[in-house]
């Protein structure tokens, strides 16, 4: 591609250079989703595999993608994200919040969702995949954990807007209720491992945040940070900008200890009949093992 003499020094011209194209963009999608092997590539995308193998040695040359032997007769590679990959991540998500809200929307910025909308759509269909492997979040000590509690029968995995420094209601659209909604799962937590099922709350907060919340609430269970937009780029999970930080949709994913989506509920409306009912789903995923 031939540039202006301007856009050597040009940022946005230089990804613009390593994105290329639409088909690039859906191959780093899809990667994010973990999606990494060839066949699977192929056939999420619907590329050719001339194309995508194309587009795939471009974006390893590009310093995007690594290959990783995963088989020696034949030879098989999965495609992993480097760091500079992963650093695409926050890019992504901006590109699909800005997707969801001015295309597939009407331009407003909403907390929620529409039954009959394209967000709704996405998170009811998480229901029978599976988490991607090797998805682990920083918890309140910095360490990455997992999505799914390795001890429990069935994990209810849910992501908020965030909490306000006072631990009031912050001044962020549709955030109210965030800080009530962890105090109700902690309230129920007892219920829940009763039930041999654990919690964890995602939001986009930095760890430290979320380290002196929990404190301050004594939240029993683990809270995770996506901050770097790792878990929203994988489930393709709804975002909206509220002060400066683009943060998630309140929703809730029931997951059994197999990592895969049983039930969702989204978008949350009454918090309290949500938490309850989350824990029915869960206990009943439990009892079905």
């Amino acid at each position: 591609m031939r540039m202006h003499n301007a856009d050597e020094t040009c940022g946005i011209a230089q990804a613009a250079l390593v994105l290329g194209d639409w088909w690039n963009v859906l191959v780093l999608r899809e990667v994010a989703r973990g999606h990494v092997r060839f066949d699977a590539l192929a056939a999420e995308i619907g590329l050719s595999r001339k194309v995508l193998t194309e587009r795939l040695g471009r974006l390893v040359a590009q310093g995007v993608l690594r290959r990783s032997l995963y088989q020696r007769r034949p030879v098989r590679y999965e495609y992993l994200l480097t760091d500079a990959g992963a650093g695409l991540l926050p890019l992504l998500v901006a590109m699909q919040d800005w997707g969801d809200r001015w295309v597939l929307g009407d331009g407003s910025l909403t907390a929620t969702a529409e039954a009959d909308g394209a967000e709704h759509a996405r998170v009811h269909a998480l229901v029978g995949t599976r988490l991607p492997d090797g998805l682990d979040l920083p918890g309140a000590h910095g360490v990455g954990l997992p999505l799914v509690a390795p001890d429990a029968v069935a994990t209810v995995l849910f992501t908020y807007p965030g909490t306000g420094v006072d631990w009031g209601e912050p001044p962020i659209p549709g955030a109210a209720g965030c800080t009530l909604e962890n105090r109700l799962f902690r309230d129920a937590w007892p219920d829940f491992r009763e039930a041999g099922v654990d919690v964890r709350g995602v939001s986009t907060q930095l760890v430290h945040e979320q380290a002196e919340f929990a404190r301050t609430e004594e939240i029993p269970y683990p809270l995770l940070s996506d901050a770097a937009h790792e878990l929203a780029a994988a489930l393709r999970l709804p975002t909206f900008r509220g002060a400066g930080r683009l943060r998630h949709k309140r929703l809730i994913l029931v997951v059994d200890a197999g990592r895969v989506v049983r039930h969702t509920l989204f978008p949350v409306g009454d918090i309290g009949r949500e938490v309850a009912e989350s824990l029915r789903l869960a206990a009943d995923c439990a009892r079905a093992t």
